[in-house]
């Protein structure tokens, strides 16, 4: 497991958990607001079981990062978005990837370290 990896998607799901406080309840909508600090809580304990070796982690962990990437894609095509909004959006997407990406990849352990 890429640690970088399991860093940047915790830090996404602390700024999940921060949604409801910094929406004007339109931007996104408080629902989606809520739901992505759902999302963003159970994400933090599947990094946290993650971050100590548990593998099977990885695959919910993915998940609901993913799914929290899709709750902002409406951003792209809905009237009257803000772009600060768009590009908070764009930003959660493409870390999300990254993300995603960096906890797939193989590590790479030294030879006969431990």
């Amino acid at each position: 497991m890429n640690k970088a990896g399991l860093i940047v998607l915790g830090l996404l799901a602390v700024l999940d958990l921060l949604g409801p406080v910094l929406t004007d309840g339109e931007h996104p909508p408080m629902e989606i607001a809520v739901g992505g600090s759902v999302v963003g809580l159970i994400s933090l304990v599947f990094v946290g079981l993650a971050w100590r070796g548990k593998r099977w982690a990885l695959a919910p962990l993915i998940t609901l990062r993913l799914a929290s990437a899709l709750l902002a894609v409406p951003a792209f095509f809905a009237a009257d978005v803000p772009a600060a909004a768009v590009a908070a959006a764009g930003f959660g997407v493409a870390a999300t990837i990254f993300g995603v990406v960096a906890v797939l990849l193989p590590t790479r352990e030294l030879v006969g370290a431990r």
